[in-house]
């Protein structure tokens, strides 16, 4: 019978030796769990992959703009796109892996082509005829070509081609073909890319992102709050929360599964990473489910927060998203704020944060401030992936 026990001791930051460890044998490597979406991970992933194999992230499956959200609006699907780019940034890209299908995963049709010639193009890869398919060795190729045919059998007349993601197109007809389940394809793409880590939705299901905004604001989809596609906001966030879609723009509380409680609830560090904090990381934590498997996990559990401009909360301040972050994660609960939400990891010498992080504050809330040289020259005004890898790969 497994015995289990608290104990504590002193880390030190970067612990070369741990590290070293780490990097001899990343199949051994530690379960480091990511609340993301988006790209603002995908360097720190790329890095990641020579130090364990095991990362775990939980991806927001609400993206509405780009070429997500065509898939979107022809299928009413989750969004793809940001599981796609995590598969990519965590893939063996060496001779080791498949770099002939990451090669053809990462392309895009071209924007200037005309809708008959990407079709025909969409035909060749279908047939195998495609150089980019034709360098993939079987049986990869036939899986490959037979998700392609799903997308292709069930896409609209009118729908528009130009730009879009062959990844993205072999993840949707992956998800047709699997009764509209996201978890299989996912995890068969991960296979043929030789993704080095699980990478999952948060949820599978349909679902849009609604916020409500100081002045009184309600604005519908992710696109509208990134200040990308549309013009960035100008009042700050009240409220976050799920809703349907189709004109029924009331709250939903979806569940998540017990595979996700699972891998929440065994992770050995919970991170809160940098990255769109309202549609990236606090989107994440919307379902019911997330906020109480990550108080029963028995780790460290992370905030990195931006260093350098967020479009979704500009001036606001460490301390304050420190406080957003747990007023979702306590969910009208009573846990300890210290059971989902303990240390928060900063560089307030080279950091580019609205104002000097207030170490005092954040104390005060419970949360253990770690504030080391995580900014370069080359990095600025982003964390270095290497030298935040050895924060976090120390703390476990």
């Amino acid at each position: 019978m497994a015995l289990k026990l608290r104990i504590s001791r002193t880390v030190t930051i970067p612990d070369k030796v741990r590290l070293g460890r780490y990097a001899r044998a990343p199949e051994l490597g530690p379960r480091i769990l990511f609340f993301s979406g988006g790209t603002a991970l995908n360097q720190v992933s790329r890095r990641m992959i020579d130090y364990t194999h095991n990362s775990i992230h939980l991806i927001t499956p609400f993206d509405s703009g780009g070429s997500s959200a065509k898939l979107r609006y022809a299928f009413d699907m989750p969004a793809v796109g940001d599981l796609r780019n995590r598969l990519m940034a965590l893939s063996d890209q060496s001779v080791k892996g498949n770099p002939a299908v990451f090669r053809l995963f990462a392309y895009r049709f071209p924007k200037d082509l005309k809708q008959e010639e990407l079709k025909k193009r969409l035909d060749r890869m279908v047939l195998g005829d495609d150089e980019m398919v034709a360098d993939i060795p079987d049986p990869l190729r036939k899986i490959i070509r037979t998700h392609l045919n799903f997308f292709k059998s069930a896409m609209p007349e009118d729908f528009d081609l130009r730009g879009a993601s062959i990844g993205n197109l072999v993840l949707a007809g992956g998800y047709l073909n699997n009764d509209r389940h996201l978890d299989p394809v996912v995890y068969l793409f991960g296979k043929l890319a030789e993704a080095r880590g699980v990478v999952r939705p948060v949820i599978n299901q349909s679902l849009h992102l609604t916020a409500d905004l100081e002045d009184g604001t309600r604005i519908v989809g992710q696109h509208q709050l990134t200040g990308r596609e549309v013009p960035p906001i100008e009042s700050p966030v009240t409220r976050l929360f799920l809703t349907g879609g189709n004109g029924d723009w009331d709250p939903v509380k979806p569940s998540i599964r017990q595979k996700t409680w699972d891998l929440i609830s065994t992770a050995e560090l919970i991170c809160y990473p940098m990255g769109s904090f309202y549609s990236s990381v606090v989107a994440n934590l919307l379902p019911d489910g997330v906020v109480q498997a990550v108080a029963q996990a028995d780790c460290p559990k992370v905030f990195l927060p931006n260093s350098g401009p967020d479009k979704e909360c500009p001036g606001v301040t460490v301390e304050e998203m420190t406080r957003t972050l747990m007023q979702y994660l306590s969910n009208g609960s009573d846990f300890e704020p210290r059971q989902v939400l303990n240390l928060a990891v900063l560089d307030s010498k080279n950091g580019v944060y609205s104002s000097k992080p207030d170490t005092e504050a954040l104390e005060a809330m419970g949360v253990t401030v770690i504030d080391t040289d995580l900014v370069t020259p080359q990095s600025h005004p982003h964390y270095d992936p290497d030298r935040l890898l050895g924060v976090l790969l120390s703390l476990v």
